[in-house]
């Protein structure tokens, strides 16, 4: 975040990608929503209350998320705003969620975090800020909710900054709560924001005061509520820390807006706000050398890959997070980890719910290119300069379960399938090297589930989930030799990853503390780069 790089060409630095992180519930698809109605990519927020087909949200597209409602898949928006292009790249948020959500946090400059004013910060919040926190990613926070019972607003600065060890400043203050909940003052403009409650997509109005002391205040806010708003703002000026963007950017303090998405209230001031505190386009991690957004050669790096994203094709679209230059449609660009050239003749853009062809974009975009499995997370693609993005992390799961086709003839199909979901990220699978089967790896139970619908769905393959004798994987790394001979040792616990590298299963911490004392020039770790 050093003030001596060069300033960036006009389009790019109009660019802000951000991914949006929170606990199950705290509001996130119905922020995205809003987003996208204020972005102008749909007409109506999408009514999560409507009947049958309007019910369908619009960024949520496989069928088990439109079963169950919630977003399992991260998909990418991009709409404008203003005179800035944002492009949201949607996190899972289910504490059962993959890594697909950690991965896309390193495609991201930004993060937004939508906490829930009744609940405060949550576990799977606090996972997903640390994993910003590896990053020195800018967050900005949405307190959400304010339209319910929520609690007192300093308690709820008091514990992100305490849970997270973040400075928070407050960007607006709300004025009431509940029922009461009028709608917020903004700090940073001194402005009156009230609440429309009578329709909720309308935006509601914005009324310019001069400051605290204004005689209009009464105008519009019970005695009783602006008292209260008066001397809050005022402890909040005096103990808060004030808005200094550049500590933003290098991720120490974190502006907080209040607001409810549902209402469309406090949505807009947080865009406004991505706009003016959020980051440009970052430069990107790399060896041998680090990108810069500004480079006129185009870089950029696989964060995601999303098989089967139209069913009666088995297409696949790799994720690419542009890492620098000016992506025309048709490019030749080189496939780092092959060393082949690909033409890029049919990338696309996500709006919103509509895929269309992207005849360019910028660093900072995120385009999609259709392929039949060349494309893997962590792949990079430049115009020919062999670098590669590095920092994206393979973790190792914390679940596993044997797997096994209901029809025993349909094994090779099940592989398949599994190899497919691995290359996607969706799972760890690893094959034994003893015995049949498959053992399948993954960060939260519902995985489990994801994965036996999908294999049903798209491969037409009733699958069985049983319980493993092991408990956890750890990759092995050290001499070639060394390795070798640890797994002739220990074949009973050893297996091969989709990669084809040596993996450890563990059933105790015993296993590894073990493994670590006889065997000195073998390490085994939890994590592996998605490096090729």
């Amino acid at each position: 975040m050093l003030d001596n790089r060069p300033s960036l060409p006009p389009e790019i630095a109009r660019r802000r990608t951000f991914a949006i992180i929170s606990h199950p519930d705290a509001g996130k698809t119905t922020l995205t929503e809003k987003f996208l109605l204020y972005g102008g990519a749909i007409q109506m927020a999408g009514q999560v209350r409507a009947k049958g087909e309007a019910r369908r949200t619009r960024s949520d597209f496989m069928q088990m998320e439109k079963d169950r409602g919630i977003s399992v898949s991260a998909s990418a928006m991009s709409f404008d705003f203003g005179k800035f292009r944002f492009n949201l790249v949607d996190t899972p948020g289910h504490s059962d969620f993959s890594e697909d959500t950690y991965r896309t946090l390193t495609a991201v400059d930004a993060a937004v975090m939508v906490i829930d004013g009744a609940k405060g910060v949550e576990s799977q919040t606090q996972k997903l800020f640390e994993v910003c926190r590896l990053r020195d990613l800018p967050i900005l926070t949405f307190c959400n909710k304010m339209d319910r019972e929520a609690r007192d607003t300093f308690e709820i600065i008091d514990e992100i900054q305490e849970n997270l060890a973040i400075d928070v400043t407050p960007a607006s203050w709300p004025i009431g709560m509940g029922r009461d909940f009028l709608g917020c003052y903004d700090m940073l403009n001194d402005r009156l924001e009230l609440m429309d409650r009578a329709d909720r997509n309308k935006v509601a109005e914005s009324i310019s005061l001069e400051g605290l002391d204004d005689p209009r205040m009464a105008d519009h806010i019970p005695a009783a509520l602006l008292f209260q708003l008066r001397e809050e703002v005022e402890m909040a000026r005096e103990l808060l820390p004030t808005l200094d963007p550049q500590s933003v950017l290098e991720g120490h303090m974190t502006p907080i807006w209040f607001g409810s998405a549902i209402n469309s209230f406090g949505v807009k001031e947080l865009m406004q706000g991505i706009g003016t505190y959020g980051p440009e386009p970052q430069v990107q991690k790399a060896t041998p050398r680090e990108i810069a957004p500004e480079e006129t050669k185009v870089a950029g790096f696989v964060f995601k890959v999303q098989a089967n994203m139209d069913p009666k094709h088995r297409d696949r679209v790799a994720f690419v997070r542009l890492a620098s230059g000016h992506f025309e449609r048709g490019m030749k660009l080189t496939h780092v980890r092959t060393k082949k050239p690909m033409a890029i003749t049919n990338p696309v853009l996500f709006l919103a719910a509509d895929r269309e062809l992207a005849e360019e974009a910028w660093a900072g975009d995120i385009i999609g290119i259709p392929n039949h499995g060349q494309l893997r997370i962590g792949d990079t693609l430049t115009e020919g300069e062999m670098l590669k993005v590095s920092g994206i992390p393979s973790f190792a799961p914390e679940l596993l379960q044997t797997v096994r086709a209901g029809d025993p003839m349909k094994a090779k199909h099940l592989e398949k399938a599994l190899m497919q979901f691995a290359e996607e990220g969706a799972a760890k699978v690893f094959k034994p090297m003893i015995g049949s089967g498959f053992i399948v790896g993954v960060v939260g139970a519902l995985q489990f589930e994801v994965l036996g619908s999908r294999i049903e769905l798209e491969y037409g393959l009733p699958v069985r989930f049983d319980a493993s004798q092991f408990t956890s994987a750890r990759w092995v790394h050290g001499p070639k030799e060394a390795v070798e001979k640890f797994s002739q040792a220990n074949k009973q616990h050893i297996s091969y990853d989709h990669d084809g590298d040596v993996v450890y299963l563990t059933r105790l911490q015993w296993d590894i503390d073990r493994v670590e004392r006889d065997y000195p020039d073998i390490t085994l770790s939890a994590t592996k780069e998605m490096m090729v």
